[in-house]
């Protein structure tokens, strides 16, 4: 100030300012001096390039190079890093770099690793392993088996097993209408309660229909249990809808109670094919790829919706929510307990195995058979 009231005055303003302010003439003509490195500066600036303090990562050029093996160890650094197994917020990021003899706060840190190239990112589903060099031609082959039976009139269906439920009050995901500040109180863990134990709907769906059939199971999900759901979509829903079948085509997953090289699924598929009277086609979808099923995304995805935000409290009220599963497509659910035992572990002979009546195609004929019926025994 005391530089620019001299400017101000001109010339003996240095000595008139000195006396006036008691600022030295020494420190006026410096200040001066200051004033006139500000007027020729690029515009913008106000101190003279390279003035003010340096940057941390200047002078600790070891900064960002501990951050990266902090933050990614496996392939950039130690896999032993303290922080491997840890959450890597910034906080904790920058305590550890201050142990490390580091000078830097959460702050810094978050500015580094935006600087680095690093955000916040939740996993995506997008591996989905090795597929199947045939993946492709088995689709296309269940869509002409599909087509041509749908065709002449004969059910075709799609079947497999929901997630298995915890039967009791527990959370169940989403949410539903109530009184405000009034949830329902559930369990806080979500451990099994002996007496009412799991729930296992086995689904069926009727594609040409647009119709579901589920036997919400008490015990273990096993083959037994798949084709004894088979068998009720058959007497409730099948049956009266198909007077005239003659065949029957299930598209399965390849894994689980209906997998592929499961044998139990066979014989009973056999037994059903004897009591029906029906040629049984059975074409599985290729390995990974049981999203793709028909039933997930036009029966399950439906029942899941429906019941969302409601606790599983008994087996009775899993039944009723799953046969209240409407769409505007005009989807229609029977549910029903299945209070059978289904052990598991048996075990299939190869006498039995040799017993079935069994067609394999020539495309990958241990995904695609018929199980015909036997002639009844005389």
């Amino acid at each position: 100030m005391a530089a620019s009231e001299s400017l101000t005055i001109g010339f003996g303003g240095t000595s008139e300012v000195s006396r006036q302010t008691g600022v030295s003439r020494r420190a006026i003509i410096q200040g001066i001096k200051e004033l006139d490195e500000v007027s020729r500066a690029p515009t913008g600036r106000v101190r003279r390039a390279g003035g003010g303090r340096k940057k941390t990562t200047d002078t600790d050029l070891s900064l960002k190079p501990d951050l990266e093996r902090l933050v990614d160890p496996v392939t950039r650094g130690d896999p032993e890093s303290p922080l491997r197994w840890t959450c890597k917020s910034v906080r904790k990021l920058s305590e550890e770099l201050n142990r490390l003899g580091h000078r830097t706060s959460h702050r810094m840190v978050a500015e580094l690793l935006h600087e680095l190239g690093y955000s916040l990112q939740a996993n995506r589903k997008t591996l989905e392993g090795s597929s199947h060099a045939d993946r492709d031609q088995q689709f296309q082959h269940i869509n002409q088996q599909v087509a041509q039976l749908l065709t002449q009139r004969q059910p075709v269906i799609s079947v497999d097993t929901k997630k298995k439920e915890l039967v009791g009050d527990f959370k169940n995901n989403g949410a539903e209408l109530r009184p405000k500040s009034d949830p329902e109180k559930v369990r806080v863990h979500d451990f099994v309660i002996p007496e009412l134990g799991r729930a296992a709907p086995y689904g069926v769906y009727d594609l040409a229909n647009n119709a579901g059939w589920v036997s919400v199971g008490v015990d273990h999900d096993t083959s037994a249990f798949a084709v004894e759901t088979i068998r009720r979509w058959w007497h409730g829903m099948g049956q009266p809808s198909y007077p005239q079948a003659t065949e029957l085509l299930i598209t399965a997953d390849s894994g689980g109670s209906n997998g592929s090289r499961v044998r139990l699924w066979k014989v009973e598929l056999q037994r059903l094919a004897d009591e029906t009277g029906l040629k049984l086609r059975v074409c599985h979808l290729p390995p990974g790829t049981s999203k793709w099923n028909k039933i997930e995304h036009r029966l399950f995805s439906f029942i899941s919706q429906n019941w969302r935000g409601k606790p599983l409290i008994s087996h009775q009220v899993i039944v009723d929510l799953i046969a209240a599963t409407t769409t505007k497509a005009g989807l229609k659910v029977r549910a029903q307990i299945d209070s059978n035992r289904y052990p598991s572990g048996l075990k299939v002979s190869d006498q039995q195995v040799a017993a079935l009546v069994i067609e394999r195609d020539a495309f990958h004929g241990e995904w695609n058979y018929s199980i015909l019926p036997r002639p009844p025994m005389t």
